[in-house]
């Protein structure tokens, strides 16, 4: 909007038909999406804007239509966030770039085609230099650049958790849940909860709540997974940030900020987060753009299996991470960072999913997924199906990770400790079971020579072999 003019100008938002009935969407993930579109609507009539809001087959339908119906000759529109539709629309408007992000695409490209490796870490610290952001002179705040091994902890049994921030829901929010209710479409997943808001005024409480109530102990336990609580100390900004709610500069700004009123709180915390918006999503997003269209289609370990039927019903495993992890995702859309990488996907890795079709139920679960998100998210770092493009090694882990990180274990019918047996956690036979099939491959990786040499070491391999072959059958017949 910072080149729209009220007096002359007609904003044009189009829902697209096909996007809605394409896939089998949660339901919050679809609300979300249109009824920020409608609330973003109002406010821009509030404004004194002329609003043309209509439905359409599809993009580009609404788009000629809407030129006829007003005989407009120019239209212009941020450049859309997926190589699919930024061809689609290529021919029909000129694309303004995204102040999405505070690094062009063109930046990004420019930064990468001077690099040997894409290391997200190279990336991160020139963003620190170049933003000025938590730096002394030239050098890192603190006299490290970030503080990972402050922030792996597990959460403690004892720990509390300030009050969810739930929000109202309006006449518009009704409306919206009526509709795709009333569509005859099939949906994942539960009706909003209040956990999401789908307005400017609502993500901007969102952000003041986790700079005062959260920021303190995000850091320590970012990577720690609870069935206590499903958001932990996690900001969730990411959908509002992805769909143009909230800017990156000022959720940085917001958090600096309240790093200088309260110094005491722990820089540790303070750069994880930083390091996330300015590191983490914007390499994201420029890798998404510098590598092409046929990226997503990677599948380097040949992977053909089906989608697990736990992933769409949580009964369909006696595995309590994934059913309590997959429960959550029904229930909100949402997941932290950790339970999509080291269960999730790490799951869907080991038990030969196919990447495409990992990816496609990623897109359409999560309140905060979009193509530039996942597609490198997936492909390039939890699946590692682009042979190391993007990472240096596969996220690859047994249930001895999900045990110490997290409280599942606690109950599980399976033991984490064991390889092999009825009581064997999946995870750790599958684990040794893919580094077994897949021995020649990532013996050429240096980053993964202490797995190699541990797969030697043990005695029951051959068994592995046969319990890992059984068990896949059996998640697939959402019988484990």
């Amino acid at each position: 909007m910072r080149v729209a003019n009220p007096d002359s100008d007609l904003i044009l938002f189009v829902e697209s038909e096909r996007m809605f009935a394409a896939q089998k969407w949660h339901f919050q993930r679809l609300y979300f999406m249109i009824s920020a579109a409608r609330h973003f609507a109002e406010e821009l009539r509030g404004q004194g804007f002329t609003v043309d809001y209509r439905k359409a087959p599809t993009t580009r339908d609404g788009i000629m239509r809407a030129r006829t119906d007003h005989g407009i000759e120019k239209v212009l529109t941020v450049e859309p966030s997926s190589h699919r539709l930024h061809k689609e629309l290529s021919d029909l408007a000129e694309y303004i770039p995204s102040d999405f992000f505070l690094t062009s695409r063109q930046d990004f490209i420019g930064w990468a085609k001077g690099q040997k490796k894409l290391l997200m870490e190279n990336f991160y610290r020139n963003q620190r230099i170049r933003l000025d952001i938590l730096m002394e002179g030239d050098q890192p705040m603190g006299g490290q650049w970030n503080f990972d091994e402050l922030n792996r902890q597990p959460l403690p049994k004892d720990h509390s958790f300030p009050p969810y921030l739930l929000h109202e829901s309006d006449e518009i929010d009704h409306q919206v849940i009526t509709e795709i209710g009333d569509s005859g479409v099939e949906f994942f997943g539960a009706k909003p909860d209040g956990s999401w808001a789908t307005t400017r005024k609502g993500a901007l409480k969102q952000l003041k709540t986790f700079c005062r109530e959260h920021l303190e102990n995000f850091g320590a336990y970012e990577d720690a997974m609870t069935e206590k609580n499903w958001a932990l100390h996690h900001s969730l900004l990411s959908p509002y940030l992805n769909i143009g709610l909230l800017h990156p500069g000022e959720v940085v700004d917001a958090v600096l900020d309240e790093f200088a009123k309260r110094p005491e709180l722990p820089l540790a915390s303070v750069e994880g987060f930083i390091r996330q918006v300015i590191g983490w999503r914007e390499y994201v997003n420029g890798v998404y753009w510098f590598f092409d269209e046929q990226y997503r289609e990677s599948n380097v370990w040949g992977s053909t299996g089906p989608l697990p039927p736990l992933l769409e019903d949580p009964s369909k495993t006696k595995m309590r991470c994934l059913n309590q992890i997959v429960s959550d995702i029904q229930s909100r859309a949402w997941v932290h960072h950790i339970p999509r990488l080291m269960v999730l996907s790490n799951f869907a890795l080991i038990t030969g999913t196919d990447p495409g079709l990992f990816l496609s139920w990623m897109r359409r679960v999560f309140i905060d997924a979009a193509d530039w998100v996942m597609v490198p998210n997936v492909i390039g770092m939890s699946m590692h199906a682009d042979g190391g493009r993007m990472m240096s090694k596969p996220y690859l882990a047994g249930g001895s990770y999900i045990s110490k990180m997290s409280d599942y274990c606690d109950g599980c019918p399976f033991n984490p400790k064991e390889r092999t047996g009825e009581n064997a956690c999946p995870f750790t036979t599958l684990y040794w079971h893919f580094i077994d099939e897949n021995y020649d491959d990532l013996k050429k990786n240096h980053r993964m020579a202490r797995q190699i040499g541990g797969i030697y070491r043990l005695s029951d391999r051959e068994r592995i072999r046969e319990e890992g072959t059984a068990k896949i059958k059996a998640i697939r017949a959402g019988k484990l």
